[in-house]
């Protein structure tokens, strides 16, 4: 299937949850759209809906493949107000992004508050 007819679909659900919305934001990032998945983040918040973890990671790996560094600490903000703790998906996909802008410090202060890392923590803080 293409993207178009994704959000063709999307477009005509009655109603969205969590899980569609961040469905179509990851499937911009994957397909290389990264300005579309920030745009489809900020109206599934306008809205009146809350991104979970999982949106979470997927627009910060969208932040990550774009020069939007400040984008990604506003994104930062938003998961520390929503009162998620930095887990392995989350403060992974933020220290990827801190990463990617080079912002080293940024990242390696987040690495060092997560609760819990993983390997893939490790390999991208690395």
């Amino acid at each position: 299937g293409s993207l178009e007819d994704a959000r063709r679909v999307f477009d005509k659900m009655p109603e969205r949850n969590a899980v569609s919305w961040t469905t179509m934001i990851a499937a911009y990032v994957h397909h290389g759209h990264g300005m579309e998945a920030l745009k489809l983040f900020r109206e599934m918040q306008v809205k009146g809906m809350k991104p979970d973890k999982v949106t979470f990671a997927t627009i910060l790996n969208a932040c990550s493949n774009l020069t939007t560094l400040e984008e990604g600490r506003l994104i930062h903000a938003s998961v520390v107000e929503r009162g998620f703790e930095p887990d392995a998906v989350v403060g992974t996909a933020m220290v990827n992004m801190y990463c990617k802008h080079g912002s080293l410090e940024d990242a390696s202060w987040l690495f060092s508050k997560m609760p819990e890392r993983n390997l893939v923590s490790w390999n991208t803080m690395i």
